[in-house]
This record gives C-alpha cells, structure tokens and sequence, in this order.
C-alpha cells in the first residue's frame, strides 16, 4: 500500500496510540483525519504534543462517537479507517457502565455502519488484551477464551463480536488489532508505568493497586508499526492479530526496575483504592505473537529497558503536564 495521499481517518486520534499513529501516518505521506472527542476547550488531547508544523497537516474534527450523524459525516471520503475511539479506562468502567457501553459498542457499530456506506477500503478495529482476562494458558494466542473480567473489557468483547458479524455479514474488509499494555512519550498517568515513573520522580513513595499480576509491555513504535503493517497486509482482512512483547513482567517487578532506572530510594505502598475487585482483576498476561510474525512478518524492536529508558526521559521533561496527587482513573 502506498500510503502518499491516502485519505485515513483515526477515531480515538486524540488518546496516547491514537496520536502516536496520526503522526506517523504524516510522516509516511497519508492525509489525516483525527477525529476526537468534543469539548469546550477546543482541546485535541494528546495531539496537542505533536509539532506545529505535524499537527498543521491533520484535520481534526471533534464529535462523539455515540452520534451517529457525526460519525457518518466523518467517515465520509475516507480510504481507510483506524478505529481506536473508546473509553478504556477500567477504573473509570466500574463507575459508568453505561457510558462504557454505548461508547465502546454503540460508537464501533456507527463507524461500521458508516464504513458500509462510504465503501472504505479498509477498517482496522482496535481491540485489547483485556478481553483474555486471567491467562487460561500462556502464551496467550488468538483462540484464548474471552472473559468480560471488567465492564471495559465485556464492551471491548461486545465491540471486537460487531466489527466481525459486520466482516462475515456485509463482507466489510475489517482486520482487528490486539495489543497488549502500550507505553511509551506521552502517555496519562492513568496507565501504570506514568504512574510509576510520576511519583518515583516527584515522591518519597510510590502508591500502587495490586503488584503480583504480569503484563506483556509493548513500547508505542512497536505497537504503531503493528497498525500500519495490518491495514498494508491484503491477508490481514478477516484475522484477529496480537501486537505484543511475548514477554511478561509483575507490576512489582516493573516498578523495581524503574525506582533502579531513576537511582530512586523510594518506597512502594499498597493502595486500597487502587485495587481492583477480587475476580475482576486480570491477574497475567503474556502474548503469543507468533500470527503477527507470520502473516504480517512484525516483530517487537524496543526491549524493556530502552522503551522505560525513554519514557522516563520524556516524562522528566514534560512532569508539570502530570498531577501526580492525583489518582486518575
């Protein structure tokens, strides 16, 4: 695929992947569309870190994705779709259902509606590594189970089950991406390594939710070049494809290797309010991307220490943008 002057649209271009990938996207020559979600503040989140003269090159476009008619009008001229808009914040899940529900279900199925419409070359849904819940066998491969271990991640399920009905009923040309934990230069501290990496910088001591599960980090070029390599792929229509590190670390363990990255004394404590419900906590993942090598020849570059290496550094230069007093959801 030549991507010069390719006409793309990414929802959700306004969270951490979403603006890693409009960028990228300009700089491979594409016209991007980044559609994000409307506020008063004339506020295009995370692509507010962009540079002027990169973000001058995207028309952003602000709406929601529960709105139907504001969905169709930006789908509209649209050569491929990247469908990363959600609410996937699993704290923030167990407060409003609801609103999880209707933004992760509702506002997939308008884009695929709309995709339908406008005969759009290709969609690439973005699913997560959440819908596996608790390891069942490790390495995790696409034919793990799913388990809606949290409402975040049974309307991720919900969402992934539309975009394939609409792929096997409409013959929609949709692939699904599943990446496991993205980190990388500016992402929130909702997630756990700026989480981490915040308070060691800023505190004496470091307030965690449970430390035993494991994750499988991904640094964020990797996870890009897993996107852009899938909508490339003709083979990748129809397929479910990991993104991961096909490594897995406890959160313990993370946060030990940051506190010796930073030469930082400080200490960890248990939060009781940052631990999640007993059976709703995903207590390991670890990702088999052997699909992802395979079919799409995609492989991870950035081990762990270089990718922790260079969002400390990031985010040592950018801390004021962080409230670190704050626990964010």
């Amino acid at each position: 695929m030549k991507w010069k002057n390719k006409n793309v649209l990414i929802t959700g271009a306004g969270g951490f992947v979403g603006s890693h990938l409009a960028e990228h996207l300009v700089f491979l020559g594409a016209n991007v569309k980044a559609f994000v979600r409307y506020n008063s503040r004339n506020d295009y989140g995370q692509l507010e870190y962009l540079p002027k003269n990169t973000l001058s090159k995207i028309t952003v476009i602000a709406g929601d994705l529960r709105d139907q008619d504001a969905v169709r009008d930006v789908v509209e001229d649209s050569d491929i779709i990247f469908h990363l808009g959600s609410l996937i914040a699993i704290p923030y899940s167990y407060i409003h259902p609801i609103e999880v529900i209707e933004t992760n279900i509702l506002g997939t199925t308008n884009v695929l509606i709309a995709a339908k419409n406008n005969n759009v070359e290709k969609i690439i849904h973005t699913s997560t590594s959440e819908v596996y819940g608790t390891a069942r066998y490790v390495p995790i491969d696409e034919k793990h189970p799913l388990q809606g271990q949290s409402p975040y991640s049974a309307s991720k399920i919900g969402a992934d089950m539309i975009a394939t009905s609409f792929q096997k009923s409409y013959n929609l040309p949709i692939a699904i991406i599943r990446p496991f934990n993205t980190y990388g230069p500016r992402q929130s501290s909702r997630a756990i390594i700026p989480t981490i990496i915040t308070q060691a910088l800023t505190r004496n001591v470091i307030r965690l939710g449970s430390t035993h599960p494991t994750r499988d980090f991904t640094f964020i070029s990797d996870t890009i070049e897993g996107f852009v390599r899938i909508a490339e792929e003709k083979k990748s229509i129809g397929e479910l494809i990991n993104i991961g590190s096909s490594f897995e670390i406890s959160i313990d363990d993370l946060a030990e290797k940051i506190l010796t990255l930073l030469r930082s004394n400080a200490k960890i404590e248990i939060d009781k309010e940052r631990i999640r419900p007993k059976f709703s906590e995903v207590e390991r993942l670890y990702a088999d991307c052997t699909k992802a090598k395979n079919l799409l020849n995609w492989k991870p570059h950035v081990k762990l220490n270089e990718g922790l290496k260079r969002t400390i550094k990031w985010i040592s230069e950018n801390i004021e943008r962080y409230k670190v007093d704050t626990y964010m959801i």
